[in-house]
């Protein structure tokens, strides 16, 4: 049965075999989201990371050597991981200093906020898709990707043909916009 075999062998038969690898995923998705949730603070970054990390897993899989992780997967999953986290904290100190050079506060609509706000069932959810139709192009299609359709920022990077960075900051600045026209409304 493919549940009992080793990380080893279900890295070993990912390439031609994709429940290997969803085995191994299941296996080790949770410490790998506790973990990054803990390093970024946000549960959308950990959820984005950890899906960055189980891609390169999937890409990096036939080159798993045990040997050089004293047999663990996991040790080597963990390097995937910080590798990653070093890439986010990289992208997220470069932010941070942006947004204190221009005076800009971190915007606090999370993802999950927006999307509650989209799938209510009263009369405000004309208001909202009405707000997010005014917004500039290059925002609204970032948000409605992320949001929306629920795709990583990676892939609305490549739907939009923008570096991923650039997405972040598109679906930041909509979701931004559109809190500040929510707020301006209820007064």
């Amino acid at each position: 049965m493919i549940v009992e075999l080793s990380d080893a062998e279900l890295l070993a038969r990912s390439a031609r075999d994709a429940e290997a690898f969803a085995v191994f995923y299941r296996r080790h998705v949770g410490w790998v989201l506790r973990v990054a949730a803990r390093r970024t603070g946000s549960p959308e970054h950990a959820g984005d990371l950890t899906a960055e990390v189980f891609a390169a897993a999937m890409l990096a899989a036939p080159r798993f050597a045990p040997e050089r992780e004293s047999g663990e997967a996991n040790n080597w999953l963990f390097g995937i991981l910080l590798h990653k986290l070093a890439g986010f904290e990289r992208r997220g100190a470069v932010e941070r200093r942006a947004r204190r050079r221009l005076g800009l506060q971190a915007p606090v609509l999370a993802a999950d906020e927006f999307e509650a706000v989209l799938s209510a069932p009263d009369a405000g959810e004309p208001r909202v898709i009405a707000l997010l139709e005014r917004l500039p192009a290059p925002q609204r299609d970032a948000v409605r990707a992320r949001v929306i359709e629920e795709r990583s920022y990676g892939e609305v990077a490549a739907v939009l043909q923008i570096s991923e960075a650039s997405a972040r900051k598109r679906v930041s600045r909509g979701l931004a916009a559109l809190r500040a026209a929510l707020e301006r409304q209820a007064t």
